[in-house]
């Protein structure tokens, strides 16, 4: 029984992954500051997993954190391309500094694996579609740089000190526990909670953009695997996590109003700053070196999300549609 340490375990995504390992029997410790991630995301397992509130940038505290861990998977950051633009600043600090902490209480435990909640926004608005990771990367906002910075400083510690390293680059991750409060949050936990409770969304730009939008099993999955796939096939890389299928923001909204029986159309608004146009991955290299396989498509996903809001944070307040 291998023991993990996961950064970020109070958010959407270290959340989920925490569930599954303590599904599979294993041990978990989890780190989160709580800046973005939420206490109710973990209350339920809290008293089956090793939990310290610290900031990966507290050297100190991930040392303590990282002392006799098998692997790490660093999920924390702030994750907002739109905030990033706010405070390039701050996003420095949280998603470049905060990775460089990481890095150094992980060299010194010396765990054997670290994995790399990476971003498909290094690509930027490269025309061509869809994604693979032999492209040049192209960063458009703030925070795209800081985690492609990131994903480097990654590598180098494989390259440099041996630390085997895995960037698994997230291709537009949604799913239960999404915080859709959050002016930055994912737009489908945002419109899911919007149209369950009859209020309008607004769509920014024309509704053309598209997206690989990947459900949150797959990710876990992801992760998972990267933990225990040959060094000699997943060491120093990167892999995109997607589902190698793209989705517009149009038909997203069409297929939520049968799912939430919204009949209103939604408002368009202005294009957000550092957004890109359209997002599609190639997962041939995961597939090949990880053994990763998408779970759960798009639908059954939106469904999944879906019935996950409507029993949860939006029963209180659902209204007629």
């Amino acid at each position: 029984m291998s023991l993990y340490l996961i950064t970020g375990i109070a958010g959407f995504i270290g959340s989920s992954i925490a569930r599954a390992l303590l599904s599979r029997g294993e041990r978990v410790r989890g780190v989160d500051n709580f800046a973005t991630g939420k206490r109710e995301n973990i209350a339920e397992i809290l008293n089956r997993i090793d939990f310290r509130e610290a900031d990966i940038n507290d050297l100190d505290a991930m040392r303590e954190a990282c002392s006799g861990v098998d692997f790490v998977l660093h999920q924390a950051a702030i994750p907002s391309v739109p905030k990033s633009v706010l405070d390039p600043l701050g996003n420095n600090r949280a998603n470049i500094d905060g990775t460089v902490t990481v890095l150094m209480a992980t060299l010194d435990a010396k765990v054997k694996r670290v994995v790399y909640a990476a971003s498909s926004s290094a690509y930027g608005n490269t025309p061509k579609l869809p994604k693979h990771e032999e492209m040049r990367p192209d960063p458009i906002s703030p925070y795209a740089v800081a985690k492609l910075a990131s994903e480097h400083y990654m590598i180098s510690f494989y390259r440099c000190y041996g630390l085997e390293t895995v960037c698994l680059r997230y291709f537009n991750i949604f799913g239960p526990r999404q915080d859709p409060s959050s002016p930055y949050s994912g737009v489908l936990a945002k419109f899911t909670t919007q149209m369950l409770r009859g209020e309008q969304p607004t769509i920014n730009g024309d509704g053309e953009q598209s997206r690989d939008f990947t459900y949150i099993d797959n990710a876990v999955e992801a992760n998972l695997l990267a933990c225990s796939a040959p060094a000699n096939k997943v060491a120093g890389q990167m892999f995109n996590v997607a589902t190698g299928r793209r989705v517009t923001l149009n038909e997203t909204f069409k297929v939520l109003q049968d799912l939430t029986a919204y009949h209103r159309q939604p408002k368009y608004g202005p294009v957000r700053e550092g957004d890109v146009k359209h997002s599609l991955a190639d997962i041939s290299k995961a597939e090949e070196r990880l053994g990763y396989r998408p779970l759960v498509d798009f639908e059954k996903g939106l469904k999944r999300t879906v019935d996950w809001y409507r029993e949860g944070p939006c029963r209180a307040s659902s209204v007629g549609h």
